[in-house]
């Protein structure tokens, strides 16, 4: 092997990673940068790499976009399909098929193609990447309200296959012109959706089973879950069916079920996931010369712009407007339409198969996902705190150990760390209020750990080490709170003045503060309040206003609102 090549990636790999703090600070999606980097180190940059082994690229961008999955299947919660299932679903089917379609028709229009191939180019920009989306929002310290953070992850993992579908029917049909061409379409679709999902199910359960059943090193089990997901994924790929949904149920299932060594596995999956977006931009980066991205400029720009401002939107509102969201969330959503890797690997897709025109097809979908990042990933930020959608971040540990002991149960080591005003006076470790199952094992101060005795007093700079269970997570969080939050999003800012019982009457709160609730009966419980003015799912943050009052959503148990903010208007109290 060529030691320069191997020095050249290397340092590729470098430039991008010690660029990448850029993205928080300018507000630049990561992924651009790496991207950008790639079409520096290509035959029109400085590096002047020639890089045109589209069967490798086609290789490694599977594998890549597979872990990238598998780590995004891992992150999905279960609790979230309570409120995002069914629209993300909603949005990850009908709505890329609407997408493929309104692109389809500027496509045609543009450059002057016939339906077909017009259809192909839709259908290949069709699959958003909510996982940059994430990505830029937590760089920049923002966390979206459930309804929306839900319907964005969930759909993330799921509209690929069927981005996948369309194109790889429509790459059928072009390819293989005739009356048989539907049928085998029709075939393909209920392979790739029944194998894809059947295998990604019973693989998930079957990688659980494996890791809790048999002993390693810890630092093995990561590698295990890794080698496994790929696995269901090249044996489902090889059984005609979707390996992108089967690994990506392999995923949810193992994020959703007892693992052991569970922390670890996320964390070093993280790091696997930042290394295969990372390789794989970077050598989507090389594959194209910018002087090949200049003759589309003009038609790429119209059809990129018509997808960000018309297209995206007005699917949005039209498949999800029956699932109870706000105007602002909907607009959010609309506007979250960030194109990343997925498009450009399905434009792999026509070269593989020498179809005519493939080229041209490549091109305008890396110009329009260029025009994406640039466009939305730099404006999201901004524009979630514009609409308001922001809620109170939980206070996560700064590190999880898992003690993989029987006795101990699925209880682990966190660490959290004390910072901010509410640790500026001194508290004694007595005083605090910890979940019930929980215990300190110590406190580290300047280097030193310190014994966890009732009377010790502990402030900004220390770091508490905790035994607790992952259930317990939200109320040690709160116990433990260290966050710089915004003064907007303050707890007493955001919720209000006063917390109150879901199941208190609305008569007695209007006896006890000396408010009038005309427009709702007094019989009912605050918790009915939200049921009645709230359609769909409620969750943490959602507000009823009545008269100088405003109800804020503070704790939320299935369908229900089980801690109330209140909110008084003092302008009108004065």
């Amino acid at each position: 092997m060529d030691p320069t090549l191997t020095l050249v990636g290397a340092l590729m790999l470098v430039i991008s990673i010690v660029l990448s703090p850029l993205s928080s600070r300018v507000g630049m999606p990561v992924l651009l940068i790496f991207l950008v980097v790639g079409m520096m180190m290509g035959e029109d940059g400085p590096g002047g790499i020639e890089f045109d082994n589209f069967e490798l690229a086609f290789l490694i961008a599977n594998l890549a976009l597979g872990v990238i999955l598998l780590d995004g299947g891992m992150r999905t919660r279960a609790e979230t399909f309570r409120v995002g299932l069914r629209p993300a679903l909603v949005l990850a089917t009908l709505g890329v098929f609407l997408t493929a379609a309104g692109a389809a028709v500027v496509a045609r229009w543009v450059f002057d193609l016939e339906w077909l191939t017009a259809l192909l180019i839709g259908a290949i920009i069709s699959s958003t990447d909510a996982a940059a989306v994430f990505s830029l929002l937590q760089g920049r310290g923002l966390h979206l309200n459930e309804r929306v953070s839900a319907t964005l992850e969930i759909e993330s993992g799921s509209n690929d296959p069927m981005a996948i579908f369309l194109t790889l029917l429509l790459v059928t049909l072009i390819g293989n012109e005739g009356a048989g061409a539907t049928w085998s379409a029709l075939l393909m679709l209920i392979k790739q959706f029944g194998i894809g999902g059947i295998a990604g199910l019973a693989g998930g359960f079957a990688v659980v089973e494996l890791a809790n059943r048999i002993r390693l090193t810890p630092s093995l089990y990561p590698l295990l879950v890794a080698a496994a997901g790929i696995s269901v994924f090249s044996a489902t790929n090889a059984l005609g069916g979707s390996g992108f949904l089967a690994i990506y149920l392999t995923g949810v299932v193992i994020g959703n079920r007892p693992v052991r060594m569970m922390p670890m596995i996320l964390q070093v999956h993280d790091g696997l996931a930042w290394l295969a977006q990372l390789c794989l931009f970077l050598m989507l980066g090389l594959l194209v010369s910018p002087s090949e991205l200049l003759p589309l400029a003009g038609s790429g720009l119209i059809l990129a712009l018509a997808l960000i401002f018309v297209i995206r939107p007005a699917t949005v509102f039209a498949t999800l407007w029956p699932f109870g969201f706000k105007r602002r969330e909907l607009g959010f959503i609309g506007w979250v339409g960030l194109r990343g890797a997925v498009p450009i690997v399905l434009a792999l897709f026509p070269i593989i198969a020498d179809l005519p025109e493939a080229q041209q097809v490549f091109h305008a979908a890396f110009f329009i996902v260029l025009v994406s990042l640039v466009v939305q990933g730099t404006t999201m930020a901004p524009l979630a705190r514009k609409l308001r959608l922001e809620v109170p971040a939980s206070d996560d540990p700064y590190r999880r150990l898992p003690l993989d002991a029987p006795a101990a149960g699925d209880h682990e080591l966190m660490l959290f760390p004390l910072r901010g005003k509410n640790w500026e006076t001194p508290r004694r470790l007595g005083q605090l209020r910890f979940p019930a199952n929980t215990a300190v094992a110590g406190v580290f101060r300047n280097r030193v750990c310190l014994q966890p005795k009732a009377d010790l007093e502990v402030s900004s700079g220390d770091m508490v080490a905790m035994f607790a269970t992952p259930g317990v997570l939200p109320e040690l969080g709160k116990a433990l709170s260290g966050r710089h939050a915004p003064e907007y999003l303050a707890e007493r800012a955001f919720f209000g003045d006063f917390v109150l019982n879901g199941d208190a009457l609305l008569g007695d709160v209007e006896q006890v503060y000396g408010i009038e609730f005309d427009e709702l009966s007094p019989d009912i419980t605050l918790t009915e309040c939200f049921s009645r003015r709230t359609k769909g799912h409620p969750v943490v943050g959602d507000t009823v206003t009545l008269g100088p009052v405003t109800l804020v959503a503070r704790a939320t148990e299935a369908d229900r609102v089980t801690k109330v903010g209140m909110k008084m208007d003092r302008s009108q109290n004065d």
